[in-house]
C-alpha cells in the first residue's frame, strides 16, 4: 500500500489512525468520498485554503457536504474578510492539489480552523494528502500534530 506524506507524518508521531486507499484517478465529491467509504458524509471532511484580507493564508476544514461560511470564517481568523485561494495558488501556497488537500503536511503551516460539528464525533475522516488517499482519526489525535480551533464555519 502506498503511503502519503500525511500517513508517514501520522506513523512518525504514533498517530492513532486508519487509511483508506481508493481507485479514484481524479477528483471526486467529498460526498462520493463518504459514499465509496461507506461513511456517513457529516463524518468526512474537506480542507480548504482561504486567503484573508491581510493576505495571510488560512485552512478550513468542514464536512463534505456542507459549504464554507465566508463570514463566519473570517470571524474565527479574526480578519476583516476572506476569500477561497484560487486554484492556480493552491500547489505553490500548500503543496497540495484540488481534491487532495489535507490540513496535515502542508508546505507551511497556517492557522487551522475545524467545524464545530466534528465535536460529537469519535472519529473524523479526511484527505490524507492525495487524491484517492484518505485518513481517519480523533480530534485528540489529530492535535498531536497539528493545532486548530473549532468554530460553526457552515452555512
Amino acid at each position: 500500500m502506498e503511503k502519503t506524506n500525511v500517513a508517514r507524518i501520522f506513523d512518525r508521531n504514533k498517530i492513532d489512525y486508519k487509511y483508506y486507499e481508493s481507485d479514484c484517478p481524479q477528483a471526486i465529491s467529498g460526498v462520493e468520498v463518504a459514499q465509496i467509504l461507506g461513511k456517513d458524509p457529516r463524518a468526512v471532511f474537506k480542507t480548504l485554503v482561504t486567503v484573508g484580507k491581510s493576505r495571510k493564508n488560512y485552512v478550513f476544514v468542514i464536512p463534505v457536504g456542507a459549504e464554507l461560511d465566508l463570514k463566519k470564517a473570517a470571524a474565527a481568523a479574526r480578519e476583516k474578510s476572506m476569500e477561497m485561494l484560487k486554484l492556480k495558488d493552491l500547489l505553490p501556497t500548500a503543496g497540495y492539489v484540488h481534491g487532495g488537500c489535507s490540513p496535515v503536511g502542508m508546505k507551511k503551516f497556517f492557522k487551522t480552523s475545524i467545524d464545530s460539528s466534528a465535536n460529537g464525533l469519535e472519529i473524523i475522516t479526511f484527505s490524507a494528502g492525495k487524491i484517492g488517499f484518505q485518513v481517519e482519526t480523533s480530534l485528540a489525535e489529530l492535535a498531536k500534530v497539528i493545532e486548530f480551533s473549532v468554530a460553526d464555519l457552515c452555512v
